[in-house]
């Protein structure tokens, strides 16, 4: 199942998962402190090679869905932070809020693919997903 962005969301993908790689890597800042799996798979967003977010398993879903959550988190901590610092209206505060509402959207696309993929699962298996499921199930494009 691929998941499709358009340019605009795919540079705002780009600067809060910077964001993200930065705010972790420092320590501070309007980071949210995160688990090494979700860092890397945030990496892992940056390095694709494609316009398009494949979501080939239900576990790879989740963890495409868990580094997004991530980015949207540190990109919510920077809206909020140039609004309190500027104003409502400046031009950074503006610029940060539409790449949060850029990204937001990706991450409610992947959810909702995964909200599909647990379906389509449960109506093949009987029951919902397992582990070993998510794992196996695949999905084409």
């Amino acid at each position: 199942m691929l998941v499709r962005c358009t340019f605009e969301e795919l540079n705002a993908l780009t600067t809060g998962a910077e964001q993200t790689l930065l705010a972790a890597s420092c320590g501070g800042g309007v980071g949210v402190a995160a688990p090494p799996r979700e860092l890397a798979e945030v990496e892992a967003i940056l390095a694709r090679d494609s316009d398009d977010l494949a979501l080939d398993t239900l576990a790879r879903q989740r963890q495409v869905a868990r580094a997004l959550q991530l980015i949207v988190d540190t990109m919510r901590d920077r809206v909020d932070a140039a609004i309190l610092e500027q104003y409502v209206g400046a031009e950074d505060a503006v610029i940060a809020y539409f790449d949060y509402a850029y990204v937001l959207t990706i991450w409610d696309r992947v959810r909702r693919a995964g909200e599909e993929m647990e379906g389509v699962i449960e109506l093949m298996t009987g029951s919902p997903p397992t582990a070993e499921t998510a794992t196996t199930i695949t999905f084409s494009d």
